[in-house]
């Protein structure tokens, strides 16, 4: 396996590439920027990515004119089709261990929020950063630009995994009140989208918003946040919060 680089216009992205990911290329950017271009993309003897799409965006985000690269050239074009598939979906299966999850972060200074590990945000199952350690001493609520148009209702939410989660449950063998809790618990995959939730918040009427205020789908005002227990800070934070808020753009 060799790594070699190459002008990044000469990397060209696989036109039927399935996978969403342009919430993720933040993220991916500040990785690179922090650490280095430390996992190369793949690409086919053609040029055309195998795996590495969030990392060319990001690289042309940070803009970069070579990216590292290796090419897979000893795999057929059906074994590149089912290998493009695969890194995306292997990496579904993985979890979190909480407790060893948090003694990593208790030990790193770097501000983790850069990754997506964010303040107001249950994105580990089972723990809320908040009520733990710190894990960062950076708050952020992401901040939306609206655009105008106003996105269907069904577009707000992503109910996929939980559908089939509450599927797989409600044809089990389990009792219903075992049922019923697994269920509630499905519910915590439901994906929102948060930048057309805030498209969305836009168009509503009065009594809407405030649903959708009170439901913290939408933070307006910080302090009514830290009110209402959607944002918990220690006191040593709070006397910070005046230098040291930012809401960045996700």
């Amino acid at each position: 396996m060799q790594i070699i680089y190459k002008k990044i216009d000469d990397v060209i992205p696989y036109e039927n590439n399935p996978r969403k990911n342009d919430e993720a290329v933040d993220y991916v950017a500040k990785s690179i920027k922090e650490f280095g271009f430390k996992v190369p993309i793949i690409i086919d003897k053609n040029g055309v990515i195998v795996t590495g799409h969030t990392r060319l965006k990001a690289a042309k985000k940070l803009g970069m004119d070579e990216v590292p690269v290796i090419l897979a050239d000893d795999l057929t074009e059906e074994q590149i089709k089912a290998f493009r598939l695969a890194d995306n979906k292997v990496a579904e299966f993985a979890d979190w261990d909480d407790d060893l999850l948090k003694l990593e972060l208790d030990d790193i200074d770097i501000d983790m929020s850069d990754f997506g590990f964010v303040f107001g945000e249950i994105g580990i199952e089972g723990s809320n950063p908040l009520t733990d350690e710190k894990y960062t001493t950076k708050v952020e609520i992401p901040q939306y630009e609206i655009t105008g148009e106003e996105p269907p209702i069904e577009e707000l939410v992503d109910l996929t995994k939980s559908n089939e989660l509450i599927a797989k449950i409600e044809k089990s063998n389990v009792s219903d009140e075992q049922k019923k809790f697994l269920i509630e618990a499905a519910k915590r995959h439901s994906v929102f989208n948060y930048a057309k939730i805030a498209e969305y918040y836009a168009h509503q009427d009065k009594e809407m918003q405030e649903l959708m205020e009170d439901s913290a789908l939408i933070i307006i005002d910080f302090d009514d946040a830290i009110k209402n227990g959607y944002v918990q800070l220690r006191s040593e934070i709070l006397g910070l919060e005046e230098q040291d808020y930012e809401g960045d753009e996700e």
